[in-house]
């Protein structure tokens, strides 16, 4: 089963309030879960965020997965380290040399029919209607 630590969505309408729980991956979002982590108030100010850090821990080593929203919040509060960063480029490596553009195909006396048949279209787009009786 695979564990996701993700936001259940709670509240009234444009009143958002978000429990922080444990849920298997294959549940929609406000569905079954596990446990509750927390909570996260995006409405108050400034917003309130409140999770036990120590169960969020045993359930990263037991190899749950937090969402991307979820671990965001998690980041800023310093409970789970921040993302790797992308290796740097070192300094003697050489650029690439620009790669060079395509020749233009050339034009066949297929696609200059083509072409004249299009433009024929274009010149006269009404089809005359038929009367109404």
């Amino acid at each position: 089963m695979a564990v996701v630590i993700r936001m259940m969505r709670a509240g009234a309408k444009k009143r958002p309030f978000y429990r922080v729980v444990v849920a298997d991956s294959r549940r929609q979002r406000d569905g079954r879960f596990v446990e509750i982590l927390g909570y996260y108030d995006p409405m108050a100010k400034p917003f309130a965020f409140k999770i036990d850090e120590e169960k969020v821990k045993a359930w990263i080593a037991e190899g749950a997965q937090p969402s991307t929203q979820a671990a965001s919040l998690l980041r800023q509060h310093g409970i789970v380290a921040a993302r790797a960063s992308k290796p740097t480029k070192k300094a003697d490596e050489k650029k690439k040399a620009p790669v060079a553009r395509k020749k233009p195909r050339k034009k066949t006396e297929r696609r200059e029919k083509n072409k004249a048949a299009r433009v024929k279209k274009k010149a006269n787009p009404k089809k005359p209607q038929p009367k109404k009786k």
